[in-house]
């Protein structure tokens, strides 16, 4: 089984075939891997500008390949533009016969929340292979530019600013790229913060934007909860035995505050039923019983009438969920108080370095091997769900270029680093009780954040905490301003942030979605290219010329759904 490269390793070792002269200026110099930082360039170059993307990885997409097949979308009419096409391109992709390999597409029954997109002109559930296939296709169409495995130096010097703009980026390898304009389209505003732009981690209080949901949350938190009587404790009732592994003692913090937690991680894994193309779920090396007690304690809190009325439906008790995707395989989430969310333990990832994210990565990959061999294995987990999860495991045929066994290398960050803008996207932006002047994008999904820890209560049981699922909304599409991916102008000239935007913890919950990221990198793109012509800042950038560059791009900026 291979791990991830420690990343100054990986930095010079992916690099070493291309060790050649630094490439010469481009008018934008991008980033990262995401869907963001393909439609940058991609609208920058039909728009007469040169464009190269820079990134870490060697795998392009970001979660769009990376296992999200299960497309967060909340309103399919929200997008146009190059985030429509790519959902075009998955439609058309499976009205080939030839990409049906373990099922035929009439056998095929999508479900949840895009369960509905088969047969239409657009498809919102797909393989990562086929996700990546599709976006290698737009690499070679559009003749991007993309130098993999390149690292950026995160260190002082590594971002080479003149003045109020950035010129150039170094990475680890030794390599420079020069530029005129910058995105940033990392998941973790690497960019962004090596720049010196304001930018802030974790939930804001209540009290900082005038919002309702975000900050320290434990009355609201109320779904994906634990079962009623999980003791956290090692021996059940005893608090002199401990606490259980990634249990912590409850805060003084009241309602609403603020801190630095960020919602929790996990691989969105690609599972099979095929049996020529499953890998079973392994035991990883280093395994600790202990980490799974309050998995298995709260399948035993399981009420046994309600087991029993219930148990020809095993996923109801299951602590993840199987959305199906074309050829038998799927894509999986969270589920239940336990689940492949590893609550607490991604804290310091947005800005850690390298080597210790290798470290967080791998400690989620470990922690969810282990959750889904005990799920599978282990006897006190009840018969019919045990059962039930040993006919799934990783697939054959996906990330080849993974961690090895079927496990991909991208985990889920659904939040790191956020800019802070002169415009701060909040829930009121969300409810649409503000409204911009300048809209470049839509989003559409509710206000969704994960869990952010696991605590002790006063009576001793087990609860999470940071858990919201609003939607007062209703899936409304609603717009967003310019605003959210440019930095202030004191901070910074010339950069584009369309992942890491400008937004409140719960305002992001909603806009992090990866239809969002592809239509935001498309702005991204348009008005670096529009700030190169008229020779000005990105804040300064007139709305009317960019207005009309997206809207002849397909872009929808409004929406009376």
């Amino acid at each position: 089984m291979k791990f991830w490269l420690p990343a100054a390793c990986a930095a010079t070792i992916l690099s070493g075939c291309v060790r050649d002269s630094a490439p010469a200026e481009r008018d934008l110099v991008i980033y990262g891997s995401s869907p963001a930082a393909l439609t940058a360039a991609i609208e920058a170059q039909r728009l007469g500008r040169t464009a190269v993307i820079v990134c870490p990885e060697t795998r392009i997409g970001g979660l769009t390949t990376g296992g999200l097949g299960q497309t967060d979308i909340g309103n399919k009419s929200a997008f146009g533009g190059l985030a429509l096409q790519f959902y075009r391109d998955v439609a058309d992709w499976y009205k080939d016969d030839s990409h049906w390999k373990y099922e035929k597409r009439s056998a095929y029954i999508p479900d949840g929340q895009c369960a509905g997109s088969l047969g239409e002109d657009s498809m919102w559930t797909f393989e990562p292979s086929a996700a990546l296939a599709i976006l290698e296709r737009w690499e070679r169409e559009n003749k991007l530019e993309i130098v993999r495995g390149e690292f950026l130096d995160r260190r002082p010097g590594g971002v080479v600013r003149d003045g109020s703009r950035i010129v150039a980026i170094k990475t680890l390898s030794g390599k420079t790229f020069r530029g005129k304009m910058f995105v940033d389209a990392t998941y973790e505003g690497d960019l962004m913060a090596a720049a010196g732009v304001s930018y802030t981690v974790g939930r804001e209080a209540n009290s900082v934007y005038g919002e309702t949901i975000s900050g320290v949350e434990r009355a609201l938190s109320k779904n994906h909860q634990f079962n009623k009587g999980v003791s956290a404790y090692i021996k059940p009732g005893d608090p002199s035995s401990g606490l259980l592994l990634y249990v912590e003692p409850d805060t003084a913090e009241p309602e609403g505050a603020g801190d630095r937690r960020v919602q929790a991680y996990c691989f969105r894994m690609c599972l099979t039923d095929e049996p020529s193309n499953r890998i079973p779920f392994v035991k990883p090396e280093g395994y600790d019983p202990l980490t799974y007690e309050l998995l298995l304690r709260n399948l035993e809190a399981i009420d046994p009438e309600t087991f029993a009325k219930d148990s020809a439906r095993p996923w109801k008790f299951m602590p993840w969920i199987n959305s199906r995707m074309p050829n038998r395989k799927t894509d999986t989430n969270n589920r239940t108080g336990f689940s492949t969310d590893f609550i607490g333990q991604n804290h310091a990832w947005p800005e850690a370095s390298y080597k210790e994210r290798e470290k967080i990565l791998k400690a989620h990959l470990d922690y969810q091997m282990g959750l889904m061999w005990t799920l599978a294995n282990n006897p006190r987990v009840p018969e019919p769900i045990r059962s039930r999860v040993a006919e799934w495991g990783t697939c054959k045929d996906e990330f080849t270029d993974g961690l090895g066994l079927g496990w991909q290398s991208q985990l889920y960050v659904r939040e790191a680093r956020r800019m802070v803008g002169d415009y701060v996207a909040t829930e009121h932006d969300v409810l649409r009780k503000r409204t911009t002047s300048r809209p470049v994008a839509m989003a559409a999904y509710g206000m969704d954040s994960h869990h952010v820890r696991r605590y002790v209560d006063k009576d001793g049981f087990v609860k999470n905490e940071g858990n919201i699922e609003d939607w007062r909304a209703g899936g409304k599409p609603y717009p967003l301003d310019y605003g959210v991916i440019i930095p202030k102008k004191g901070d910074c000239e010339n950069l584009f942030v369309p992942v890491c935007v400008s937004a409140s913890h719960m305002a992001f919950g909603s806009i992090r979605m990866e239809p969002v990221f592809f239509a935001l990198g498309q702005v991204a793109g348009a008005a670096a290219a529009l700030s190169i012509d008229a020779g000005c800042a990105v804040q300064d950038l007139p709305y009317e010329s960019l207005e009309k560059v997206l809207l002849a791009g397909g872009q929808v900026l409004k929406s009376d759904k």
